[in-house]
């Protein structure tokens, strides 16, 4: 059945339908913002997927060239290859709110696909997108916990914009998505320019209110044409095993949940588990109470005894872990210049986790060419973020960088790209990398600490240091803890995973993603408190070690000079073909970059290349000047006068009545196309026309006798 609706956001028409296309979904709509289109699709498999313990859920987000009236970039000109890295990062956006709202014994597979059908390149995709898959799952038969939706928050001058277009973002000083539903935040991803932690609670509560009536467009869709939801069986606990595991359970995973070591503690956990199974299946082979418990029953049995008894040595005992205080940070030790060739390097140690993170400095020809349905860009500051196997004591292939990496390098680029230098202060571009060597809690945070020290360390002038922290949270509806940095049993059996980064005067991204309903702003205030002392703390760590950036690059890194010439001598540099750039590049050993500007560029981790390619280039490029001798070649005889070549590219005019001091009649008399002569230059005018004297030379020559 068709439906449609619409409401207005920013002054524009926010325009969602269902039931024109994709009917044979289990949900889709098309949504319609200016002159962007997207498609959303839900579909679930009619059969349950049994024997797992996780959601089957996949989100798809994927930007169509077409959408911008673009060909793709690649050789095939196909869309649908590896998604980019805008796809996979608006695919984990979509998909982080949603996960948490399926019934909790959902196993249907279950796809949303989101399609970038038009693009007016001012109005945003992503907020359509996860707009739509709220929607398309609200009127499937897909059972969901919904609807949520989601809106971009911009601010310019002290005011907030709801779903600012392309142009609005550039001018303001946040750009943070808010997710939420009825009530609650659910979710949180975003940057700011240095702004405080009451401006952000700010930011993210006029989201929540913007977003209240996309929640009323969505209920009526339901109401109207919403099918009726499938029926999800509800889990079957048997209580006797649960009681038999707790009480077999109870004083191992004691001793498992106060040992701080983190594999001291999974070998403890592993051991406590093998000893439960051992003894349940003397049960089932003794016939004791009909426990007939399989090992996933008991599997599952230990680790919510596990989870239940965490979540209540920390909210009843007032107990972590590891022993620290709910507002401590872990043990940090930094170090930098660990690496002699490299450019800058640091390794950061926080507690269990560790990143070695590294900074190239390069010129403007390793920029990062970016291709979208919205254009061309080039990205002059990259940061890379990889987590191997051995971090975690795990064998696995190495492969390329899954959608979690991804998203953690971004995260880490967002916030230290606020206190980047500008490319005209600074011409390099940088490349930082962080490899994480250990991880327990939060290494994308260490990838920002131990990314700041590498980039100080490689002498890039950032305007602050910045560090980030990971904050988490436990409640069970009347109790609150919230926890400073947290370790990864604390983000796996706790309610909330805040990160926070930031400079010594405000925050510079954050990203939040909630488990629960119900965070007041009183809540998220005073975990932003916490967290602003926990991160003035780590940036207090950093600077014992470096708290400035070097005053000079690395002697390794490139040298990078640039001179500015006339546009008519572009053509004359590059030579045809490109032949003068690459002899000047090949005898000089020095990298050579020319823009339409006139802007060149001159690269080399030799100073001595450097300054022999800039000597060859003024050759090339050089302006006559008016008094000055050149000696050089007659290029062209005419009846009246010949044509001396000064330099490559420049030729001036030589009169016969200036060839020489007696009267000539035929220019050959004297001179001939080939010959060498000194001239000096009499005048240029404002067509940049030369005039030359041959005759003044010698008569100069004369007065010197």
């Amino acid at each position: 059945m068709f439906k449609e609706c619409e409401i207005e956001i920013n002054g524009q028409a926010l325009h969602v339908e269902t039931g024109r296309v994709a009917r044979q979904a289990s949900g889709s709509v098309v949504l319609t913002f200016g002159e962007t289109v997207v498609l959303v699709t839900a579909v679930a498999t009619e059969e349950m997927r049994e024997g797992i313990d996780f959601l089957p859920l996949t989100v798809e987000y994927q930007e169509m060239s077409y959408a911008g009236g673009r060909f793709p970039g690649n050789y095939f000109r196909r869309d649908m290859g590896r998604p980019g890295e805008r796809e996979t990062l608006i695919s984990r956006l979509i998909d982080r709110p949603l996960r948490p709202l399926f019934p909790e014994n959902y196993k249907y597979e279950t796809q949303i696909i989101a399609t970038v059908l038009s693009t007016d390149k001012e109005n945003e995709a992503d907020i359509l997108a996860l707009l739509g898959a709220s929607a398309a799952l609200e009127v499937s038969d897909i059972p969901f916990l919904g609807p949520i939706a989601g809106v971009r928050v911009g601010r310019k001058d002290g005011k907030f914009i709801t779903n600012p277009t392309v142009s609005q973002q550039a001018e303001s000083d946040i750009n943070m998505i808010v997710a939420g539903n009825r009530s609650s935040v659910v979710m949180v991803e975003g940057g700011s320019l240095i702004v405080s932690e009451s401006e952000m609670i700010d930011a993210v509560f006029y989201g929540l209110e913007a977003l209240q009536p996309m929640l009323d467009l969505q209920e009526e869709l339901k109401r109207e044409v919403g099918k009726v939801k499938r029926t999800v069986p509800e889990k079957v606990v048997n209580k006797d095993i649960q009681e038999k595991v707790a009480d077999l359970g109870t004083s191992l995973v004691s001793e498992v949940i106060t040992t701080a070591d983190k594999m001291k503690r999974q070998q403890k956990s592993r051991a406590a588990l093998d000893s439960i199974m051992e003894s349940m299946a003397q049960i089932n082979a003794e016939g004791q109470f009909g426990l007939n418990a399989g090992d996933a029953n008991i599997k599952e049995e230990y680790y919510s005894l596990e989870k239940k008894m965490v979540r209540q040595m920390i909210l009843q005992d007032g107990k972590r872990i590891d022993g620290r205080p709910f507002n401590e940070v872990r043990p940090i030790e930094c170090v930098v210049g660990i690496l002699p060739r490299v450019h800058g390097s640091a390794l950061f140690t926080r507690g269990e986790t560790q990143a070695m993170v590294f900074t190239t400095l390069g010129t403007e020809r390793d920029e990062q060419r970016m291709e979208s349905i919205y254009g061309e860009s080039f990205r002059a500051f990259i940061l890379h973020y990889n987590f191997p196997p051995y971090s975690v004591g795990e064998v696995k292939r190495l492969a390329g960088p899954g959608r979690r990496e991804i998203g953690h390098g971004a995260l880490a680029r967002r916030a230290l790209l606020p206190v980047m230098p500008d490319k005209e202060s600074f011409q390099y571009s940088i490349r930082v990398v962080s490899e994480i060597l250990e991880s327990n809690g939060s290494s994308s945070m260490a990838s920002v600490c131990g990314g700041c020290l590498s980039l100080m360390d490689a002498g890039v002038p950032i305007k602050e240091p910045v560090a980030g922290i990971a904050m988490g949270l436990v409640s069970d509806g009347n109790n609150v803890a919230i926890l400073t940095d947290i370790i990864g049993d604390e983000d796996h059996y706790g309610d909330m995973d805040f990160k926070v980064m930031g400079t010594r005067d405000g925050i510079t991204a954050l990203q939040m993603d909630i488990k629960i309903d119900g965070i007041t702003r009183e809540i998220m205030k005073s975990a932003l408190e916490q967290a602003k002392e926990g991160r003035l703390h780590i940036l207090e760590e950093m600077n014992k070690v470096i708290s400035m950036p070097r005053t000079q690059i690395s002697e390794y890194a490139p040298i990078i000079t640039t001179m500015q010439i006339r546009q008519e001598k572009i053509r004359i540099l590059i030579g045809p073909g490109g032949k003068t750039i690459r002899e000047i590049t090949n005898a000089s050993g020095a990298r050579i970059d020319v823009d339409d500007e006139g802007t060149v560029t001159v690269s080399s981790p030799d100073r001595e290349c450097t300054e022999s390619a800039i000597n060859m280039i003024n050759e090339i490029v050089q302006e006559a000047v008016v008094g000055k001798v050149y000696t050089g070649k007659v290029v062209k005889i005419m009846d009246f006068g010949a044509f001396v070549e000064l330099f490559p590219g420049t030729d001036g005019f030589l009169h016969i009545s200036q060839i020489d001091l007696k009267r000539v009649n035929e220019v050959t008399d004297v001179i001939r196309q080939g010959d060498v002569v000194s001239v000096k230059v009499m005048d240029i005018n404002e067509d940049g026309k030369i005039r030359l004297s041959r005759k003044a030379v010698l008569a100069e020559a004369e007065k010197e006798k």
